[in-house]
């Protein structure tokens, strides 16, 4: 597809997304956030792209809503899919992963956030500061946050709006990797190439899973609930494929069917 606000290459089942607007620092304003629901509206249809890696162009990964922008008159306008077109999106079984080679700031970590991987170059910073400029972080920050660290490191970031190191994020358990600046997508790529080494609709039902058995008040009913994903698992040519690659001592050959 044709973009304006992200550059989208396709390779080896792997999508991945640049935000490229690198004179803002990567900040998104309507267009750019339909632009990217549509890129990954794309991602989530094609049946032969597996994993998805975003991060951005120039020196930041996103600083979050283009300020500037609304400032000079733009208007809000709704966003089904969610801050880059992501943060809203609850039906996406296949794996993203955040690539932060920069600032991610306000909805820029909130796109971060709603990845299911961090992974983060050693000059990334991760901040909320829309109390700063009097906003509020509703693009997901402040439910995923807590979730994902805890209420309490979750409001010591939210209440003040510091900044947060890459060290600091992976200390604090939502951030993957850190990485050189230099080697940061190769990095990404890496883990990338782990989950492509898996079966594609048992990563799906394992993320499926996970995310729905966390709305589960209790182990015994997440556990005994029917997941359309896992059905799909056991019903497909890879749930043959996986044990019989293995009994011969090979390699599977997935197709995700």
């Amino acid at each position: 597809m044709n973009t304006e606000f992200c550059l989208v290459d396709t390779t080896d089942h792997i999508m991945t997304v640049r935000i490229n607007r690198p004179d803002r620092l990567n900040a998104l304003h309507p267009p750019a956030n339909a632009e990217l629901g549509e890129v990954f509206d794309e991602f989530a249809a094609n049946d032969d792209l597996w994993v998805a890696i975003i991060t951005g162009e120039g020196r930041g990964f996103c600083a979050g809503n283009d300020l500037r922008h609304q400032a000079e008159g733009g208007q809000r306008v709704p966003m089904p899919r969610g801050f880059g077109g992501l943060t809203s999106r609850f039906d996406l079984t296949k794996p993203v992963i955040a690539a932060v080679n920069g600032v991610a700031m306000g909805g820029g970590f909130e796109i971060a956030l709603a990845c299911d991987l961090i992974i983060a170059s050693d000059k990334a910073l991760f901040a909320l500061p829309e109390p700063k400029v009097g906003l509020a972080a509703l693009a997901g920050g402040l439910q995923r946050l807590p979730r994902q660290i805890g209420p309490k490191r979750a409001l010591g970031m939210i209440l003040t709006g510091r900044h947060v190191t890459p060290q600091e994020g992976l200390d604090f358990g939502f951030v993957n990797e850190v990485a050189p600046h230099e080697q940061l997508m190769e990095c990404a790529l890496g883990w990338a190439r782990q989950i492509l080494a898996c079966s594609p609709l048992s990563i799906r039902a394992s993320k499926d899973v996970v995310y729905r058995s966390l709305d589960i008040e209790s182990l015994q009913a997440s556990m005994e609930i029917d997941y359309s994903s896992v059905r799909q698992l056991v019903r497909s040519e890879d749930f043959i494929e996986g044990p019989k690659a293995f009994a011969e001592k090979r390699q599977p050959n997935w197709t995700g069917r």
